[in-house]
């Protein structure tokens, strides 16, 4: 009696590379689109952060750049500061009576073009740079 052989064919292993393949050829790019929105939240987290402080310090000393205020301070002479995850760089623009903060990408988040610059005022308007809109993006 002859035994049957038991086994992989080397044509169903390529078949599942294949389909393996495929998979993960459609599977990525919608990956690295949700890899770059949850990012834009690190973004817009840091300006609203700021924008708290800042409001504080208005609320103290009537004035958004008061010497006394660490958080218009740290934006004084083109300062900043990155995120926690380096993703986005927060710079400000910051007067007695109003200020514009403004999150601009860094590293692998400059390729999301969608979504550059994230901008946030005094008065709460939201603006973007990009491709996008302003509602997809906030």
């Amino acid at each position: 009696m002859i035994g049957h052989q038991r086994g992989v064919t080397l044509m169903e292993l390529m078949i599942v590379m294949v389909i393996i393949g495929i998979l993960a050829a459609i599977a990525y790019p919608s990956y690295r689109e949700q890899v770059r929105r949850s990012n834009r939240t690190e973004a817009k987290v840091a300006l609203e952060q700021s924008a708290q402080s800042l409001e504080k310090c208005f609320t103290r000393y009537m004035s958004y750049s008061n010497a006394n205020c660490a958080a218009a301070n740290q934006f004084a002479d083109g300062g900043g500061f990155a995120t926690p995850h380096g993703d986005y760089r927060v710079t400000g623009t910051i007067g007695a009576a109003a200020f514009t903060l403004t999150a601009a990408p860094q590293g692998g988040q400059t390729s999301d073009a969608e979504c550059m610059n994230f901008t946030l005022t005094e008065t709460g308007i939201r603006g973007i740079s990009g491709s996008g809109n302003r509602e997809r993006c906030w």
